[in-house]
């Protein structure tokens, strides 16, 4: 099972640049950007400035990563880990 890579343009710190991503994890920033009340774009400056020498679509995908895990973990602490 394979998704196609997306590439999209965005304005980070008054510059532009294309990353490119597969379509779930447009998906996911999208969701992630939604529940913290805030934009695509302004989520991915927060993961360009914090993601040092790393790759930005690199960091983009374990910072999604990172959040699913955050809330996996969150959701077994409210069902005391049962599936």
């Amino acid at each position: 099972m394979g998704f196609a890579v997306v590439k999209r343009s965005v304005s980070i710190a008054g510059h532009r640049t294309s990353i490119s991503l597969e379509e779930p994890f447009w998906e996911a920033l999208r969701e992630i950007a939604e529940r913290d009340k805030r934009s695509v774009q302004s989520l991915i400056g927060r993961i360009d400035a914090e993601r040092g020498e790393q790759n930005l679509s690199s960091a983009i995908r374990v910072f999604v990563f990172n959040d699913l895990r955050t809330r996996l973990g969150a959701a077994d602490q409210r069902t005391g880990g049962a599936p």
